[in-house]
């Protein structure tokens, strides 16, 4: 990012998103997955929670001739999912639930789904439904923010946010963090029927030009943006200001060398298969009915 650019914040939650939040930590992750998953040639792929795409675009860039789709109930992200330039491959984009997934049984080869699982609302459901669409032997690869205390700045950010938005300002954001133990993550995906779990603890290094620039992305291109969306670009610009002085003041000045903010950030990656018993009963299964989750 040049010195001007993060401040240009005149678009949409999504597309601010796509543009700040994906290069600075998205795509870092996705990455990750798909060297974990190791994807295969010609096989079926689905990212479940997509956002705007940047999981599944970076396979299709990355070669992969299989089918690619990408579902997501919010028709934000995949509105600019939809209209990013892009060369590659076709990718299809399905509006749904990941609670009542809109595909046959055995549709994909791979079911991915990045640092979405901690916001659905019936996780049980949603990996079952993960394994219904899976073909025999098929296998899924997933990611959850591990301890909210495990990534600094977020830490930093949810105790400066509180003491400036009121005591639940933060739960949007500690919500991504529900997951402090990796055993957990891995119980419930072999409660939905996979065999051969492995679930890794994974810490990146993220950078950003400045806490300021963290915590104005956090609150301006994601769902927190609601927090302030009331005040005047004046009062805005103060209280983020704020929350970015404090935050930053409650983290390892090594953290903050000249200027920019650099951090570990940790997750819990889960790659696991379907045993071909149990995708064979899924075959005639049907699609539950099942509430609308906010994938």
């Amino acid at each position: 990012m040049s010195g001007h650019e993060h401040w240009q914040m005149d678009a949409s939650t999504p597309e601010l998103y796509e543009r700040y939040l994906v290069p600075a930590i998205t795509s870092i992750w996705a990455a990750d997955l798909l060297d974990r998953v190791a994807l295969k040639p010609h096989e079926s792929v689905l990212d479940v929670a997509c956002g705007t795409g940047a999981v599944i675009r970076l396979a299709a860039q990355q070669g992969h001739s299989g089918r690619l789709a990408g579902i997501d109930l919010n028709s934000g992200m995949l509105g600019v999912a939809r209209s990013m330039p892009f060369n590659g491959p076709p990718i299809e984009w399905h509006e749904g639930s990941a609670l009542d997934l809109p595909f046959p049984a055995a549709s994909f080869d791979v079911v991915l789904c990045q640092l979405g699982l901690q916001f659905f609302p019936d996780r049980p459901l949603a990996l079952r439904q993960v394994a219904r669409v899976l073909r025999p032997g098929g296998r899924t690869g997933m990611s959850v923010y591990s301890a909210i205390e495990r990534t600094p700045a977020a830490h930093a950010f949810v105790q400066a946010l509180d003491k400036h938005l009121g005591p639940d300002a933060s739960r949007t954001k500690r919500a991504e963090h529900i997951f402090p133990d990796p055993e957990e993550v891995r119980s419930l995906v072999e409660e939905a029927g996979f065999d051969d779990v492995e679930v890794t603890t994974v810490a990146k290094q993220i950078n950003f030009p400045s806490m300021l620039d963290y915590v104005r992305f956090q609150l301006m291109a994601t769902p927190m943006a609601t927090l302030i969306k009331d005040k005047d670009d004046a009062q805005r610009d103060q209280v983020i200001a704020a929350i970015a002085s404090d935050a930053a003041s409650c983290l390892d000045p090594a953290m903050l060398q000249n200027g920019r903010l650099t951090f570990p950030q940790e997750s819990h990656v889960a790659i696991a298969v379907l045993p071909r018993e149990a995708a064979k009963s899924n075959l005639t299964a049907p699609r539950p009915d099942a509430p609308r989750d906010r994938a």
